[in-house]
């Protein structure tokens, strides 16, 4: 039985590899799609449990970079929006030789407050989250839709686009949601994150309100390598806010 995850390849060019974020899958790129298979020769990923791919034990994020490192092309750029991102560092830290540069979009090294880092989520939200996911899945999710398109100027065709992209696949696999939870209230990548030696583009929503800002301020100050592209009144999905600044940014790396 074939238990790779499931990637769509179209495009000419370099290799392109996209991850999407939690609870998402790889339609979610469809609105840049098209535009960057002229450029680039594109991977789009469904991470496990998440559109056609099957889940994976344990759901960590370790075995979540195992199964992406299992696809990847010989020498791609690799980009990651939000949880995405984690993985995306952990390949270019563990397989430098793969990753060309990295494009790290809406992402933190630690999604959850810490004493010694401010820019994050109460774990208690996050926690209260979990627990609503397990017993009001859709109510949840609509809210979890809602919350990433706050603080955009266009939030509500934005928001639409986004509950249609969620619903193309059917619902991803419960278990790895949960997994995927239990990733974000515990990996801190801080020190390792000065281990990233590849060019990398971070791409932020100034009002994003899920990885603030301020986390990706200072991850180009840790990065040797390193360009910061805000999007003015945009949220957590740049891509989708603001395609045109996206692609343009994207194609500048």
């Amino acid at each position: 039985m074939n238990n790779k995850i499931h990637v769509e390849i179209l495009g000419n060019g370099p290799n392109l590899v996209l991850l999407h974020g939690w609870a998402m899958h790889s339609k979610i790129w469809h609105s840049v799609r098209d535009q960057l298979a002229k450029r680039y020769c594109l991977h789009l990923v469904d991470l496990p449990g998440h559109g056609y791919s099957p889940p994976c034990q344990p759901g960590t994020l370790q075995r979540m970079v195992d199964k992406v490192w299992e696809i990847l092309p010989e020498s791609c750029i690799v980009c990651g929006w939000s949880l995405g991102g984690q993985i995306a560092m952990q390949l270019a830290i563990r397989y430098p030789e793969r990753i060309s540069a990295l494009v790290l979009i809406a992402t933190t090294p630690c999604f959850v407050k810490r004493p010694d880092w401010p820019w994050g989520m109460e774990t208690t939200t996050l926690k209260l989250f979990r627990h609503n996911l397990e017993q009001h899945y859709e109510e949840t999710i609509n809210r979890f839709l809602t919350l990433q398109l706050s603080g955009s100027s266009d939030s509500k065709p934005v928001l639409a686009q986004l509950r249609k992209n969620f619903i193309q696949c059917g619902q991803p696999d419960i278990h790895m949601l949960l997994a995927g939870l239990e990733i974000l209230l515990t990996s801190d990548l801080r020190d390792e994150v000065k281990q990233i030696k590849q060019s990398v583009l971070l791409m932020h929503g100034e009002n994003d309100v899920i990885t603030p800002v301020s986390a990706a301020k200072w991850m180009h100050q840790q990065l040797q390598h390193s360009k910061l592209a805000l999007f003015s009144g945009c949220g957590h999905v740049p891509f989708l806010s603001d395609p045109s600044q996206f692609i343009t940014s994207l194609y500048e790396l």
